[in-house]
C-alpha cells in the first residue's frame, strides 16, 4: 500500500467517524429530549392522580345514593346511544336498536 492510498484509507475513516459521531450526537439530543418530555409528562400524570383521588373523596364523601344515581344515569345513557351495557356484549352496538334483555335486567334491578 502506497502512502497516497493510506492517506486516502484514512481520510475515509476520519469522515465516517465524523459522520457516526454526529448521529451520536443527534441520538443523545433525542434522547435528553425523550427525558425531560418523560420527567413532564410523570410530572403531570402525579398532579392529574393527586386530583382524581380528591373528586374520588369528595363524591364519596356526598350521599351515596346520589352517585349510583349518576352512574345509572350513564349507563342509561349509553344504551339510548344504542350500545349494550350488559357484561355479555358491552360496548357492541345494539342491531335495530333492539332490546336486550340482560341490558334491561342490569337497569332496572333495584
Amino acid at each position: 500500500m502506497d502512502k497516497k492510498d493510506l492517506f486516502a484509507a484514512f481520510d475515509g475513516f476520519s469522515q465516517n467517524l465524523m459522520e457516526t459521531l454526529a448521529e451520536a450526537e443527534a441520538l443523545k439530543k433525542q434522547v435528553q429530549d425523550l427525558v425531560e418530555q418523560n420527567a413532564a409528562l410523570r410530572l403531570e400524570n402525579s398532579k392529574l392522580r393527586d386530583r382524581l383521588s380528591q373528586f374520588s373523596q369528595l363524591e364519596e364523601s356526598e350521599s351515596g345514593n346520589k352517585g349510583i344515581s349518576s352512574r345509572k344515569e350513564n349507563l342509561e345513557n349509553i344504551y339510548e346511544d344504542g350500545f349494550h351495557i350488559c357484561t355479555f356484549f358491552y360496548g357492541q352496538r345494539r342491531e335495530n336498536n333492539e332490546d336486550c334483555a340482560f341490558c334491561m335486567e342490569l337497569l332496572y334491578r333495584e
